[in-house]
């Protein structure tokens, strides 16, 4: 579900392999109630209040930097990016995720799919009906099927939980290799109205320290056009 970092030069999308589903789709009920359990620490159950949430997603590896703002309507599959394109020069799109342009199929929500799910991994959790959760003891594994499409099938993660049922560290596995492919911490918990978002990911990939992390998270609640921001 990530690509390395190398294989992307500026460009560094850490794809996802996952059909990001809508908010409005319905939870399948047989879900593992672990995946529940773990989401709803982050505030699952409390989904359906936001509106909006907005954050910038950002990556320190070495000489590749960049940020990437987006704002996402989830209700309605609305999306805005802001950033800069491969020149260097800012670039602004918004887009309806039913109603894509090829070029933004290609250039753009790729990169939407792989920082929200960033952002919100632990709600995928139960979102990705094809996902496998299991656990030994605080030591919880997901893994994706190998066939049924996506960037990199076959992919898998181990969580280790702390005992209030936060994610700590994950270990990545591109296309459920032995050898890990990215390996980091899931730090600096803030609230962004009801939902928790680990701001700071620091950990390694491939041999190389590497900072993935979060600014400017905030979210408009249901019935407010306030930005809450996390804290």
């Amino acid at each position: 579900m990530i690509r390395s970092a190398k294989r992307f030069s500026l460009h560094f999308s850490l794809l996802v392999g996952f059909v990001l589903v809508s908010a409005t789709q319905c939870i399948p009920q047989e879900k593992a109630d672990l995946a529940l359990e773990i989401a709803n620490t982050y505030g699952f159950a409390s989904w359906g209040k936001v509106e909006q949430i907005r954050y910038t997603f950002n990556v320190d590896a070495g000489k590749v930097k960049l940020a990437r703002r987006w704002t996402w309507e989830p209700k309605t599959d609305h999306v805005t990016f802001e950033g800069k394109d491969k020149e260097g020069k800012p670039v602004k799109v918004s887009y309806m995720r039913g109603q894509m342009a090829p070029e933004v199929v290609k250039n753009t929500d790729p990169d939407f799919i792989n920082d929200q799910y960033w952002l919100l991994f632990p709600f995928h959790l139960v979102w990705d009906k094809d996902a496998t959760v299991k656990a030994e003891g605080r030591h919880v594994t997901v893994t994706y099927p190998k066939s049924g499409g996506g960037y990199t099938p076959g992919d898998s993660y181990e969580l280790f939980l702390g005992a209030d049922n936060r994610i700590t560290k994950w270990v990545y596995h591109e296309g459920g290799t032995p050898k890990p492919s990215l390996t980091t911490t899931w730090a600096d918990s803030k609230m962004a109205g009801p939902i928790l978002i680990a701001h700071d990911h620091r950990g390694m990939e491939e041999g190389k320290p590497i900072r993935i992390f979060f600014t400017d998270v905030a979210v408009k609640l249901s019935g407010s056009d306030s930005w809450v921001a996390a804290k």
